[in-house]
């Protein structure tokens, strides 16, 4: 008795202490935000970009604030919520960006580019600083009306590369095989387990791409800097970055060299403020929900904004997790509340399994009599192409890798890392020749082997009908431009896999007006509420932390070879690239 009283004065012990714990990460993560923040009629928006920028504000990573590690994450959605509502707010005289190597997916970057030269329309200025400038954060800036330079700085235009890591060899010394069947000959997920160089196929869909990207990044920058896509292109081949500042203002590149002081000495000018002190900056999250963007006007027109962001699983806490994600498709489709439904999908896939689940969700609240439309992030490829392929219309940014229809199982045996590396062997007993497959200690059999391509070859026809089905294409049609190549938004608009280009805003009004909707209130799910008992509680993120500190930069790496070895089955994924 005694003992059982003890154990329950600890329980109570530990989950207080664990409250306590959770009461106090929050306290600190809230207390870097402006509590004082205020609308005043001479407010300049101010943009910080420094840190990530993502789909929308991440939930709290306990861990990650107890050790103080957190990263910096800058919300899509307030951005373009922001300069949205912003430019119809006469308080708000105008934008600085302060540049600082903020990264983020490159349709993120077009997304805010052209937000900001809307924003302009009304206008308003537009104010840039940097010590430094990015590629990346350039563009993001380079409509704007000033750009300064620190007069040490320097600018970085290179164009793009893409760099695929082949494992193959590592993977030889451990002692560990993949078994790879596939359909799709752009279908180069597999490559890095299986080859030590990229496929000519995979060569040429790259290229491809990144072709067009280019273009859609320096037609931007040539256009809002006056310059030609040449100029541009000259800039990119002869490393600029090594040049001296005068060379950045004698092309047009910047406006000025200016040190920070400076540039905030100018910017009180033009609000009219004798320092800068004096001027009221509201950064975009602040701004959102001080003018409660989201539901301005208190409408009973409510649009659901469903997040579909990372990997696509059946089941855990991280990404797209099928057995969440289609059960709240299913109750948003019975909610009388919400009317209509944008799915914006940032996802390279994942499980083939769970994307047939949420595909068929989808279906199912259009079978309610409602609307659905896609807005597609940096990323819609592969089984981020499979949920998307079903709605009513679908919007892309021209520089979207979408596409990838095609699927692939693979299965790791490890029999010479086991027998040869570590002396393991092993003992079989089973009833059927079968009984152990799938085994990761024994390579498959052929007989094995075909039985999982016919698997994969039933899974490939099955995507390529529901694409087809909600395309209103021949299955030939989608076959012809299938085999798991990737296409940049643009070619994917020209091939008849996406309806329209332009960002989630756009998708967003476009939708409400084709309802007939003149206003209309926004709900964005998942809702975003920490479940902190058992984040509290999960062990595996304790050690990924653990593992994270202690191998730095090559975290990235492990983290994509431990995932591949609990893939399911079959997998409609993209290959993890790297674009800079």
């Amino acid at each position: 008795m005694l003992g059982s009283l003890a154990g329950i004065w600890l329980s109570v012990i530990l989950f207080t202490t664990l409250i306590l714990l959770f009461i106090i990460v929050i306290a600190i993560a809230g207390g870097t935000s402006n509590t004082t923040a205020k609308i005043t009629d001479n407010t300049v928006l101010y943009l910080d970009l420094v840190g990530t920028i993502e789909e929308r504000a991440p939930e709290i990573d306990l861990i990650s604030e107890i050790y103080g590690n957190s990263a910096k994450v800058i919300p899509l959605n307030d951005i373009l919520r922001s300069l949205k509502n912003a430019q119809k707010d006469d308080r708000i005289k105008g934008l600085y960006i302060n540049c600082d190597g903020a990264t983020s997916g490159i349709a993120t970057s077009e997304e805010i580019h052209n937000a900001i030269i809307e924003f302009q329309k009304s206008g308003k200025w537009v104010y840039a600083y940097a010590d430094s400038y990015t590629q990346n954060n350039y563009y993001i800036v380079s409509s704007a009306n000033f750009i300064d330079l620190n007069p040490m700085g320097s600018v970085d235009i290179k164009g793009l590369s893409a760099t695929t890591m082949f494992f193959k060899n590592l993977l030889d010394k451990i002692g560990i095989e993949m078994q790879v069947v596939k359909v799709g000959t752009y279908k180069s997920a597999v490559e890095p387990f299986i080859l030590t160089e990229m496929s000519e196929a995979s060569r040429l869909q790259q290229e491809h791409y990144l072709k067009n990207i280019w273009a859609t990044i320096s037609n931007g920058i040539a256009s809002a800097r006056n310059v030609t896509i040449e100029d541009v292109n000259y800039w990119a081949d002869s490393i600029i970055i090594t040049k001296s500042a005068k060379y950045y203002i004698e092309n047009n590149i910047v406006d000025r060299l200016s040190y920070r002081h400076e540039t905030e000495e100018s910017l009180a000018e033009l609000c009219g403020v004798d320092k800068y002190d004096d001027i009221n900056l509201v950064t975009p999250t602040e701004y959102c929900k001080l003018e409660n963007t989201l539901n301005p006007e208190g409408s009973s027109n409510k649009i659901a904004i469903l997040y579909a962001v990372g990997d696509i699983v059946d089941q855990g806490n991280d990404g797209i997790v099928g057995r969440k994600m289609a059960p709240q498709i299913l109750e948003l489709a019975e909610d009388n509340d919400i009317k209509a439904l944008v799915l914006r999908v940032n996802s390279g896939g994942g499980s083939a399994f769970a994307s047939e689940q949420i595909w068929e969700a989808l279906e199912q609240f259009k079978a309610n009599g409602k609307t659905f439309y896609v807005s597609m992030g940096h990323l819609a490829a592969s089984g981020g192409y499979y949920i998307s392929c079903g709605a009513n219309r679908i919007y892309a940014d021209e520089t979207t890798l979408t596409g990838s229809i095609g699927i692939f199982g693979l299965i790791p045996c490890v029999k010479n890392l086991l027998d040869e590396n570590l002396g393991i062997t092993q003992g079989l007993v089973s009833t059927n020749v079968n009984s152990d497959f799938i085994s990761l200690s024994e390579p498959m059999t052929p007989s094995q082997r075909n039985s999982m391509q016919q698997m994969i070859n039933n899974g490939y026809e099955t995507f390529v009908s529901r694409c087809a089905e909600g395309r209103g294409m021949s299955i030939d049609a989608i076959k012809a431009i299938a085999e798991g190549r990737v296409w940049d938004g643009q070619s994917a608009l020209e091939l008849g896999l996406v309806d329209k280009i332009g960002g989630i805003d756009i998708a967003i009004s476009e939708l409400a007006s084709d309802l007939g909707f003149e206003d209309y209130a926004i709900v964005e799910y998942p809702s975003g509420a920490n479940d902190f008992i058992n984040k509290l509680m999960n062990i595996e993120n304790v050690s990924e932390h653990i593992i994270s500190n202690n191998i730095g930069v090559s975290y990235e790496y492990y983290n994509m070879i431990n995932k591949m070895s609990r893939l399911e089955k079959m997998q409609c994924r993209m290959e993890k690239i790297i674009i800079e």
